[in-house]
């Protein structure tokens, strides 16, 4: 069970996590990419939105954008070397990440990335988002991107995948 006063869907008591995490994360996707091809990855990554982070889907519900917007603030701190910043407003909050925790430390380490690897932010957060009554965008990339969230309803136009960059091998 999460913490009333977390909004991370984990108890670890660190204040920062560990950068090696992205390793797995990197090996798991190409793992079921390989097995599974580009659909069975996306249904893992939705389906991993769905269930694992059902708990931040339920904050997000009760407390709106003002719960999205502390989400991400709780999450870019907890990130090793991660560069982002949150806005909002009463319809959408944006998620501007200047520099991509995981692709740093994989670039750092000399990690082949998994061309598709930004794509899970689109997936896992519309997943989330869904539910809560919001829907998700992704732009940029490759190390730095914009991610929006906007209540169901609102006037955007749906995900382009073309718009969210490949990692170049």
């Amino acid at each position: 069970m999460i913490p009333e006063s977390s909004p991370l869907p984990f108890t670890d008591t660190k204040p920062t996590g560990a950068a090696d995490f992205y390793f797995a994360i990197n090996a798991t996707f190409r793992f079921i990419q390989k097995r599974l091809g580009m659909e069975g990855l996306r249904k893992y990554w939705s389906d991993l939105g769905t269930h694992y982070f059902a708990p931040v889907s339920a904050k997000w519900s009760v407390g709106g954008t003002s719960a999205i917007a502390t989400y991400w603030r709780a999450f870019f701190a907890a990130e090793p070397g991660a560069e982002a910043e949150v806005s909002e407003s009463e319809d959408a909050i944006i998620v501007d990440v200047k520099v991509c925790p995981a692709i740093k430390h994989l670039r750092e380490h000399g990690r082949e990335i998994t061309p598709c690897f930004c794509q899970h932010c689109y997936f896992i957060n519309e997943a989330i988002a869904g539910p809560a009554g919001f829907t998700a965008r992704v732009t940029g990339g490759n190390g730095s991107c914009r991610q929006s969230f906007h209540r169901l309803g609102t006037q955007v136009p749906a995900q382009d995948l073309a718009q969210i960059k490949e990692v170049p091998c």
